[in-house]
């Protein structure tokens, strides 16, 4: 089916919390679906191809961190999970399972529309997420003023070398292939284990490394936290690739 530009989806089991959140899409121009459960939820995304989802966690059946991973296998659709649970490790799991962003109930209609709003300003092209692989037809990835090439492991920063030590390769790596999606600390713990990718616990100690990494990472590139240029830092979950 061809993807109508302004479909919107609200995956929601309380009929007032849908009703509320589809008034807020529908005002901003979106045409809005709605759905009670996670099943019903990625048959109506696989169908219509929404601009943006928006998801509740606790749900009949499969809940909504399971049904964040069903609708990420076919869709890129910007997905908004909307939850009472404001455990940081609830919002990590959430954002882990493929959300782009995590706002927590009682939320306020301008909340909501805001955050929306940020999410599209971030455009990225509609299409099923995969394997990410190099962008250009020469191995090279490349962005304003910064180039990379996994297979030559070289950066190059407005034409010159930064310097990067294997770690901070990897972790500019990480970023760049997830294309504006969050990559967790644990995650960047993971992907620099001498093993490679790996699996297994990540202490509070490999997260506080990773954080030196990539404030090592970004003085480097000349990158801002404040103002990024290429990685923007998701406050206690992880890092993004900025403008994406």
């Amino acid at each position: 089916m061809t993807r109508a530009s302004r479909h919107a989806v609200v995956i929601e089991d309380d009929a007032d919390i849908r009703a509320l959140v589809a008034e807020v899409l529908t005002q901003a121009g979106f045409e809005v679906r709605t759905a009670a459960s996670g099943l019903e939820a990625i048959a109506l995304v696989e169908e219509l191809e929404p601009v943006v989802t928006t998801l509740d966690v606790s749900m009949p059946g499969i809940d909504g961190f399971e049904t964040a991973r069903r609708i990420r296998e076919t869709s890129s659709t910007y997905l908004v999970m909307l939850t009472a649970r404001d455990d940081e490790v609830d919002i990590l799991q959430g954002l882990q399972a493929g959300a782009d962003d995590y706002i927590t109930k009682p939320f306020r209609p301008r909340e909501l529309r805001a955050r929306i709003d940020a999410m599209l300003r971030r455009p990225r092209q509609f299409a099923a997420p995969a394997d990410p692989e190099p962008e250009a037809d020469d191995g090279w990835i490349e962005r304003p003023g910064l180039r990379l090439n996994p297979e030559m492991r070289v950066v190059l920063v407005d034409g010159a070398d930064p310097g990067l030590t294997r770690s901070e390769f990897d972790i500019l790596l990480a970023i760049l292939l997830a294309r504006g999606r969050v990559v967790s600390k644990s995650s960047l713990s993971r992907e620099i284990r001498p093993s490679g990718r790996g699996s297994g616990w990540v202490s509070e100690q490999d997260e506080r490394a990773i954080e030196v990494h990539v404030a090592n990472l970004r003085r480097k590139l000349g990158d801002s936290a404040a103002t990024p240029r290429w990685i923007e830092t998701v406050r206690g979950v992880g890092y993004r690739e900025a403008g994406v």
